[in-house]
């Protein structure tokens, strides 16, 4: 019996410790990344840097591939997104839903930028991060999906814009050229991106006569 009670304690302590290692080890990739270059760092430096064995570095994340897709995933955690996308399904309004669309886009190249310089040479460098950031991409654009279809239903879709065009136009405002040239190059407070990036996505995606009659109730 007192054997059996003491597996919780130490199953506990195992997972507290491989998050531990888990954390170091991403943390000394991105430095070297950082340092170095993506392709520069190999796992070999990078379970030296963490003080860990390599065959550890390869078990939580497989490959450098696999390091980097963590890196990525922890600026912006999936679970943040899809509380923000689950807000936006539930919101009835379009233009509150379109304006959380901003708001997540917003939000996730604000965490981005710090990680800006690593992206950048990996993504110049890499074709693992290309690969990455193409899959990121897909994602994006397949949950985006339940914002057009809303407004399909609900009769709020510009009528100039087929289902198709208005993906696309929803995908690629929200996308980070967008961002990166009024925000980084130009100078944009993130409020001014998010503000002006709500007002288009009203402007180009929500019907007028729909606007007017909502605006009359």
């Amino acid at each position: 019996m007192s054997e059996i009670k003491k597996r919780p304690y130490r199953s506990t302590a195992r997972n507290t410790q491989a998050t531990h290692t888990r954390e170091r080890i991403l943390i000394s990739a991105k430095n070297l990344f950082e340092l170095n270059g993506f392709e520069h760092v190999t796992i070999e430096k990078i379970a030296q840097a963490a003080e860990v064995s390599i065959p550890t570095v390869y078990a939580l994340f497989q490959s450098k591939r696999g390091v980097l897709r963590a890196l990525m995933d922890e600026i912006f955690p999936l679970d943040q997104f899809d509380a923000l996308v689950e807000k936006s399904i539930q919101e009835k309004s379009p233009k509150l839903r379109l304006s959380i669309s901003a708001k997540i886009a917003r939000q996730m190249y604000d965490a981005e930028r710090t990680q800006m310089d690593v992206f950048r040479g990996a993504a110049v460098l890499a074709p693992e991060f290309k690969e990455l950031e193409k899959e990121k991409e897909m994602r994006r654009f397949d949950r985006q999906k339940v914002t057009i279809q809303a407004m399909v239903e609900e009769k709020s879709l510009s009528k100039i814009l087929s289902i198709t065009k208005a993906r696309d136009i929803l995908w690629a405002f929200t996308g980070r050229d967008l961002y990166r040239m009024f925000v980084i190059e130009q100078g944009w407070t993130s409020d001014e991106y998010e503000n002006w990036l709500t007002q288009s996505l009203i402007k180009t995606l929500i019907d007028e006569t729909w606007v007017r009659s909502a605006d009359s109730d």
